[in-house]
């Protein structure tokens, strides 16, 4: 069992207060979006065994089945297979989606076969895997995911009275579902830039002061004139309270718009994105991974095991699972033991962790502190707060 020191990421959509206020920091005025923990070779977390900080990725490659378990590498192989983070939003990220594992697999290799650079802005697929992931909010959290009914869709875009938008409603409203999202989105994200920025700019001003559109008008503050303001229009507006979870699966556009949460994610880079954004779109290929379908954005709220008390949120993914515990002082501790590596993140009061060979090792989590504990150790957990646990489904 060790503490994890973690590395804050400075997106510019991060929020300035959210994170320094739950780890009980000055805010610096700076962005703070992102708190990694894991072995992402971006950011990796760090350790102290006695010889000083080393990176997580580097302690795991010394011995992958000691750490991580062999079912785990045999599923997996020797890293890590998910990224935990605490996420704050500020503003609107990106729209974007996911591709599936088939999907990964093929686009990398066909970026690797024609040369392009990993670090090339253009670059769709970093590496050769899906990238499920799973948003569980610590405060009222508000997002964006799969596709509304057409219809709705085009009462939306109706009810701000833009011509400019009267076509893609008339879509939305006379062809079948697919179809009709399939063709608004790859109109909306393939017109005339000028002509498309105005169109923006006037739906914009027509959704100012109202409140049923004050998403879009925040959305269209921070982003004037992007195509990926009517997207979002196509989606489904999800608030979530706090404990409650979205997972986002492959092909299903979503973004997350503000709010403090805490995220796990297959440890993969791909992101296709379709708006929201100053980086490469790259549509054609966009408009081939997306599920063009109405969806339920299946709010999650976790299931307790009446036995453990642990409070599980079910996804499909095989690469993590995440669960949570409240802490209640005096009550007997937790066991937590996996055939796989955990994270353990507080995010509330107090959690205290025993652990180590001899049972005597102890760490005090805070709020946004973690502890990494390889497989198959035993760790006893008490204390008085919230405590989330994030391992792999094996």
């Amino acid at each position: 069992m060790d503490r994890l020191d973690n590395t804050v990421r400075p997106y510019a959509w991060g929020s300035t207060t959210a994170l320094p206020e739950l780890l009980g920091e000055t805010p610096t005025g700076e962005p703070q979006a992102e708190l990694w923990m894991g072995a992402h070779p971006g950011a990796p977390s760090r350790i102290d065994r006695g010889a000083g900080p080393r990176p997580l990725s580097d302690v795991i490659a010394d011995d992958p089945e000691g750490e991580l378990g062999a079912p785990s590498v045999r599923a997996y192989g020797p890293r890590l297979p998910f990224l935990l983070k605490l996420l704050a939003a500020g503003a609107p990220l990106s729209l974007q989606v996911h591709p599936d594992n088939d999907q990964a697999a093929a686009g990398y290799a066909d970026e690797e076969a024609r040369g392009v650079p990993l670090d090339a802005p253009h670059r769709n697929y970093k590496d050769a895997s899906h990238k499920p992931e799973l948003v569980c909010a610590l405060t009222p959290f508000e997002g964006l995911c799969g596709f509304r009914r057409p219809r709705e869709a085009a009462a939306l875009l109706e009810g701000l009275g833009v011509d400019g938008l009267k076509p893609y409603a008339d879509i939305l409203r006379a062809r079948p579902e697919t179809d009709a999202l399939r063709e608004v989105l790859t109109a909306v994200l393939t017109a005339d830039k000028d002509e498309m920025a105005a169109t923006v700019a006037e739906a914009a001003e027509a959704a100012a002061g109202r409140p049923e559109y004050a998403v879009y008008a925040d959305i269209a503050q921070h982003y004037p004139g992007d195509p990926g303001v009517l997207a979002a229009m196509l989606l489904n507006h999800v608030v979530l309270r706090p404990g409650e979870a979205l997972f986002l699966a492959a092909g299903v556009p979503h973004a997350y718009l503000n709010g403090l949460g805490v995220e796990v994610m297959a440890n993969s880079d791909n992101v296709l994105r379709c708006g929201l954004t100053p980086k490469h779109v790259d549509v054609p290929e966009l408009l081939r991974i997306v599920r063009f379908a109405p969806t339920d954005p299946g709010v999650l709220r976790p299931e307790a095991d009446p036995v453990t008390g642990e409070e599980i949120y079910d996804t499909p993914a095989g690469e993590f699972r995440l669960s949570r515990y409240t802490l209640v002082p005096g009550a007997a501790p937790h066991s937590l033991r996996a055939p796989a590596a955990q994270i353990l993140l507080c995010t509330a009061g107090t959690a205290v962790a025993r652990g180590g060979e001899d049972g005597t090792r102890e760490l005090t989590l805070a709020p946004g502190r973690s502890a990494y504990v390889p497989a198959d150790e035993e760790v006893h957990v008490s204390g008085d707060g919230t405590l989330f646990r994030a391992t792999v489904a094996v």
